[in-house]
């Protein structure tokens, strides 16, 4: 006998099942990888190393910055939600908690993109997360078919909000995640940022650095969604609808996560004009 599931629960499972990851990852300089590619003559300590390519960077950076590049990065914070094909918010986590290793991370991170086959959503993770992780794929050995043999495509593939927002590079835009998530009365950055990520890690301050992680992905998750109704994918009044879900689901989870607290009190979600 042929069993034929009703069409109600067959909509509501293509609803609810997994089809947006939305990613953001904090890192610190990798000094060991400093030491044996840049400075292997200088006897220099890790620290050492990271403090000298620090300095290298703010020299030749027109703004100051003294940011090592990409490949000399290492994963401290990877934190994942999970949206579902109607735009849901069904799940928000910051892999390896509360141990936070930075190996065990990536492959978490690339066995749940494995597992959801969903489309990748980041700000700026075409030119920084997703690089970064890919690495940290190659140096551990982890593998991700589903990613690298379809989703890398700039076009077609995962979504960066950043490539989005700028029509992939045509124009600068200033301020980024946190301009754009305070324009519609997200908390943006709060007490954290994310030059203070080195030092913070330096100090032991490893949830911290992963609550900080958590408040850029749902940033990430609710800029989202605004995105989705200028492309017309959802109406004005379905994304209120979902943001007051997802206040909803982060209030419910406030007790065991106390930053989400810290989240909806700094939280004034505004009305499209």
């Amino acid at each position: 006998m042929v069993t034929t599931v009703p069409a109600t629960r067959r909509q509501t499972e293509t609803n609810t099942k997994t089809a947006f990851l939305i990613v953001d990852t904090e890192s610190i300089p990798d000094g060991r990888l400093l030491n044996l590619t840049k400075y292997p003559d200088l006897k220099l300590s890790d620290a050492e190393a990271i403090e000298k390519a620090r300095e290298e960077a703010r020299e030749a950076s027109n703004t100051g910055s003294d940011f090592i590049p990409v490949p000399y990065q290492i994963p401290v914070a990877v934190c994942v939600a999970r949206v579902a094909s109607d735009y849901t918010l069904t799940k928000i986590t910051c892999l390896d908690a509360p141990q936070y290793r930075s190996a065990e991370m990536v492959r978490q991170f690339w066995l749940g993109v494995e597992q959801f086959d969903a489309k990748l959503v980041t700000f700026n993770g075409r030119g920084f997360d997703m690089p970064m992780l890919e690495l940290a794929a190659f140096k551990h050995g982890f593998g991700g078919h589903q990613y690298f043999q379809r989703s890398r495509n700039r076009f077609s593939g995962s979504i960066d909000l950043l490539d989005w927002f700028t029509n992939f590079g045509a124009y600068r835009l200033y301020g980024g995640l946190n301009l754009l998530a305070k324009m519609i009365g997200l908390p943006g950055k709060m007490d954290v940022a994310g030059d203070q990520v080195y030092q913070m890690h330096q100090e032991g301050r490893f949830q911290e650095i992963n609550d900080y992680c958590m408040c850029d992905t749902l940033d990430t998750y609710f800029v989202f969604l605004r995105t989705r109704v200028m492309t017309g994918d959802l109406t004005s009044e379905r994304e209120a609808t979902l943001v007051a879900k997802a206040h909803e689901f982060l209030t419910e989870r406030a007790i065991e996560m106390p930053v989400l607290k810290q989240y909806l009190d700094n939280w004034a979600p505004k009305d499209p004009v």
